[in-house]
């Protein structure tokens, strides 16, 4: 049996989660300096299917600007290194024996903006994600026998503002993640 807290209770979570993927996605945008998990939302084709980088290579980030990327397989090198250069991020990597090492490119003023896009529209993914938790959850509360329409109506503005407080700490990261981008 659903009851307004349990709704409330799953859609704060569903936000939650919501909220944390943009923000593991955001981690994934470069600013100045290599870091490993840059590469985690690549997807390489491998095996017949799509698997994520961290499971089919270890990516390290030796010096600031280059990663070294080591695939578990010796046979896939071919594929992780296209999956690379053909993700959105515009790296050129190179392989060099066993591994991959890719270069990151130096930041001007047009791959900053590139990058601030790619940004926004992980923000808005997150948004999307939050606003759906909410008209689900107000899905919910709508079907609930037994409630009264004070108490929906009670129920729906709080879950208004918990809407707005997730939409603003998603805001919060989005701008604090451009300024890094943003400073030369």
């Amino acid at each position: 049996m659903s009851t307004i807290a349990n709704i409330m209770k799953d859609c704060r979570t569903s936000m939650e989660k919501g909220v944390e993927a943009a923000k593991r996605e955001f981690s994934t945008v470069r600013s100045g300096k290599a870091s490993p998990n840059m590469l985690d939302q690549i997807k390489v084709e491998m095996y017949g299917s799509y698997l994520p980088m961290n499971q089919c290579a270890q990516v390290s980030a030796p010096e600031p600007r280059v990663l070294m990327v080591t695939p578990f397989d010796k046979g896939q090198i071919k594929a992780v290194e296209k999956a690379i250069r053909e993700s959105d991020l515009g790296l050129d990597p190179a392989i060099n024996g066993a591994i991959i090492r890719v270069p990151l490119p130096s930041m001007n003023e047009q791959r900053r903006k590139d990058l601030v896009k790619v940004l926004h529209k992980y923000a808005e993914d997150g948004r999307i994600a939050v606003r759906h938790a909410r008209t689900h959850a107000r899905d919910l509360l709508k079907k609930l026998d037994g409630v009264s329409e004070d108490d929906v109506k009670h129920a729906e503005k709080e879950l208004q503002k918990a809407h707005d407080d997730f939409i603003a700490k998603l805001e919060t990261s989005s701008k604090a993640k451009e300024a890094e981008l943003m400073e030369v």
